[in-house]
């Protein structure tokens, strides 16, 4: 079957040359390298025009000036030739090995059903690789385990994955209608619940890996944070996890403080206890690359990543509301 990778990029000189290099490297070659840019200002076309004229990777860009995330990626799709739709993003390096690991699902279904006799093909199969941080320093090497998952941690049976590494036919995707042009962030998850109300479970295939470098500073990781619960808010995704992290923040944590206060000072302890919880899980995470670290930096990546909670979950609360009053007036619903 034929494999077409797409991505979107707008502004991505600095970054756009690590995909490109893995994806020219990988031991599945794509059949075809779809590109769409939203409108890039830097030399970020001239840069795939250079790769193009190598004939280093079969590349086809689309120029789509002003196009948000999810327009880019239809535009993609839409241009691409191939039965099987592999989604990444600029910014990231694949591991040899992804394409060929991330695509191996639609072969072996495809081999079984042409033996029953179906002639179906895979149908509407979807697969999702796996992402890891690529930090260069101690903030990111925090903030990539505070926020991105271990392998250990994903139930397959639920995992969501980033279009950063995720595969699917061309017609699961015309099935759900693409990815929602109405959504500036978060527009992947509402692709991925869509694919898994119609076809069931993504194949989880851990081995297909690509990585990433994290926000490099807490000002940059709160703007990405606002914008993701924004998406939330438009999309009316998660509301239970908001509606908890006001609840904490703005009515338990006050109401304990202040018994700690006026009863028993001996109540500082549960919120001690309590925010000890809320980290065990990163701190899980980056207990393995503590050893890569001096002492000072060690200290430092373990301040980090309460801080990051922290400014995470205010990011959040900011962003949310303002999510909500968007669907409010534009009444916009992605379920019936």
């Amino acid at each position: 079957m034929k494999v077409s990778v797409i991505l979107t990029v707008l502004n991505e000189s600095e970054s756009i040359r690590a995909v490109l290099d893995t994806l020219a490297a990988q031991t599945r070659r794509p059949d075809e390298v779809v590109i769409a840019d939203g409108g890039s200002r830097d030399s970020t076309l001239a840069i795939l025009r250079e790769y193009d004229e190598a004939g280093r990777l079969p590349l086809r860009v689309i120029e789509a000036p002003g196009a948000n995330i999810a327009q880019g990626r239809n535009a993609a799709i839409r241009a691409a030739s191939g039965e099987i739709i592999v989604s990444t993003d600029a910014g990231v390096h694949c591991e040899p090995d992804w394409l060929e690991k991330i695509t191996a699902p639609f072969v072996a279904p495809l081999s079984r059903d042409r033996q029953a006799g179906t002639g179906e093909g895979p149908g509407g199969r979807a697969v999702a690789g796996f992402f890891r941080s690529d930090p260069q320093n101690v903030f990111e090497m925090a903030l990539g385990a505070t926020t991105l998952p271990d392998v250990r941690d994903v139930n397959p049976q639920t995992f969501l994955p980033s279009s950063r590494s995720v595969a699917f036919c061309q017609s699961a995707w015309e099935a759900v209608g693409g990815y929602p042009e109405w959504l500036d962030y978060c527009e992947d998850v509402i692709f991925d619940l869509k694919i898994c109300e119609k076809f069931g479970p993504f194949v989880f295939v851990p081995e297909a890996v690509v990585h990433f470098r994290p926000r490099p500073n807490l000002r940059a990781f709160f703007r990405q944070y606002h914008q993701y619960a924004r998406g939330d808010g438009k999309a009316n995704l998660f509301p239970r996890q908001h509606a908890i992290r006001y609840l904490t923040y703005l009515v338990v944590a006050p109401l304990l403080g202040y018994a700690a206060i006026t009863v028993s000072p001996w109540l500082w302890l549960v919120g001690v206890f309590a925010g000890l919880a809320y980290v065990r899980l990163p701190l899980r995470r980056l207990r393995p690359r503590l050893k890569e670290l001096s002492l000072s930096d060690q200290l430092k990546a373990l301040v980090y990543i309460p801080m990051i909670r922290v400014v995470g979950d205010v990011a959040k609360m900011v962003g949310y509301p303002v999510g909500v009053w968007w669907r409010v007036k534009t009444q916009r619903r992605w379920r019936a």
